[in-house]
């Protein structure tokens, strides 16, 4: 089975290439998507978008990837550009169709209310239209929209749009959809009228409930930010201490740059480490160059909590789940293989 999917089709050729050249370097280095996650603070779900082609990895990604692979970032980050440019292209091209789309739909549902957007829009022979044709206008331009809005020279001005037409000097007013659409009209306006003093009366008991005591009133927004004594947590960061225990480090913001090797032992042919994050007050194992089948166990000497495990997959390696821990020194690793050998790291001091 192939390591990776094919690109999408409509995929630029510029991201096409890039995308390509990211999965080359991950080849070439000999690290699964996990890994590549770990060491570069970027969630493995993340960097799974960016080499199938679904997102275009961000410059901070692609300059961490050039680290842990250890390529040059200049010409890397030069691919990026020509790719992000690209992709731009690409993403106004899809904003423009689904503009156009967004319109017709808009259209096809004005449409189905018999298109009646404005005075004078619809024909004489459509309810709420202009019915009357006034005295001096041509026969064939009842129906037109610009006619329908601009009586013909001479002709008396019609009565305001939204209100019912008054008949001209000795003439009866006509009757049909004119004076229909009016009484909606005088409907709407009563019922937005009616809205309008219902909203004005909620605002007024909401900023005058309490009357003249000593209580402050429901709506007003506190003068000061309430404090808290939760340390602030870095951007990107998702938990700290006994909130992560059990938790993914990749997606709660834990690895990368917030993590660092604590202790490493040797079980066979496999590394174990304690990866250790001040920034989380956590720990969690990690195994390399493992085999399928091999499981690896974080525990915190001093928590109360139970072990958090991990089982190695085809990309030779894994790791576990958080451990909420104070210091590093707390965490031990040990690894079970399926040969039968068993280890684990030592105290740090």
């Amino acid at each position: 089975m192939p390591r990776w999917k094919a690109l999408p089709e409509e995929l630029d050729p510029q991201v096409r290439e890039f995308a390509t050249q990211l999965r080359r370097l991950v080849d070439k280095s000999g690290l699964s998507i996990a890994a590549v996650a770990d060491r570069t603070g970027y969630s493995k779900t993340s960097w799974e978008r960016y080499l199938n082609g679904r997102l275009l990895a961000p410059k901070g990604a692609i300059v961490a990837l050039a680290e842990v692979t250890g390529t040059n970032p200049l010409h890397l980050t030069t691919m990026w550009e020509l790719s992000e440019r690209a992709w731009s292209r690409s993403e106004m091209r899809h904003d423009m169709t689904m503009e156009a789309i967004r319109i017709t739909q808009a259209r096809d549902a004005l449409g189905e209310f018999g298109g009646d957007v404005g005075p004078g829009r619809s024909g004489g022979s459509r309810p709420g239209g202009r019915t009357a044709t006034p005295p001096g206008a041509a026969a064939g331009g009842a129906g037109g929209y610009a006619d329908a809005n601009r009586p013909p020279t001479g002709a008396p001005q019609g009565p305001p749009p939204g209100f019912p037409p008054s008949a001209p000097s000795g003439q009866p007013v006509p009757s049909g959809g004119g004076s229909g659409r009016g009484k909606r009209r005088t409907t709407i306006f009563v019922a937005a009228l009616a809205v309008a003093a219902l909203v004005l009366a909620g605002a007024f008991l909401l900023t005058d409930l309490g009357g003249g005591g000593e209580k402050k009133p429901v709506a007003q927004t506190p003068s000061t930010k309430p404090t808290t004594s939760a340390p602030e947590l870095p951007a990107g960061v998702k938990c700290a201490g006994d909130d992560c225990t059990g938790e993914d480090p990749e997606l709660m913001g834990c690895g990368g740059e917030f993590a660092e090797t604590a202790t490493t032992a040797t079980v066979g042919t496999a590394v174990v480490e304690v990866r250790y994050s001040e920034t989380c007050g956590v720990a969690w194992a990690r195994i390399t160059q493992a085999a399928p089948g091999d499981t690896i166990e974080i525990a915190a000497d001093q928590g109360e909590g139970k072990p958090q495990t991990g089982t190695v997959n085809a990309d030779k390696d894994a790791y576990t789940p958080m451990v909420a821990v104070a210091t590093a020194s707390e965490a031990k690793a040990c690894a079970t293989l399926t040969t039968g050998v068993e280890g684990c790291t030592t105290a740090s001091g």
